[in-house]
């Protein structure tokens, strides 16, 4: 198997209240998808937004939306005042804010935000990884 991450798929709620959280901070739902699902371009990674019921159902899980689900999404940016301005961003298009933006142990500055359906967004800068000229966090090796 190939290290590779290809789509991300967050279980909503409400996939209309979902799909206009995201379009509000600008991103372009793609056209493959439905009433059912939405997806979105984010650069080398597609998200997928899809009925939480429905993604249990699935994975052939229990669904039980009391729990954190214990995943995160990180979005990188190329300094701490991108930080501040992403966080900001989406508290004005509805998320919550987590954890404001701060220095942390590990030498960068990050922030995180919840989208409507509590999952959780990690703003981060990074200085030892940076972001390549496309916008992609390239691992040392």
């Amino acid at each position: 198997m190939e290290p590779r991450l290809t789509m991300v798929t967050l279980g909503v709620e409400d996939l209309a209240a979902s799909r206009a959280f995201y379009q509000r901070l600008g991103w372009t739902a793609s056209s493959a998808g439905n009433e059912h699902v939405a997806f979105f371009q984010l650069g080398p990674l597609v998200l997928g937004l899809y009925g939480a019921r429905a993604l249990a159902e699935d994975a052939q899980v229990p669904f039980d939306p009391g729990t954190f689900d214990r995943v995160t999404l990180a979005y990188n940016v190329g300094s701490p005042a991108e930080v501040d301005a992403v966080l900001a961003e989406a508290e004005a298009a509805g998320a919550r804010i987590l954890k404001p933006g701060q220095e942390v142990f590990w030498g960068g500055y990050s922030g995180y935000f919840a989208d409507p359906d509590g999952h959780a967004w990690e703003v981060a800068w990074n200085p030892i990884m940076p972001l390549d000229v496309d916008g992609v966090m390239r691992l040392p090796e």
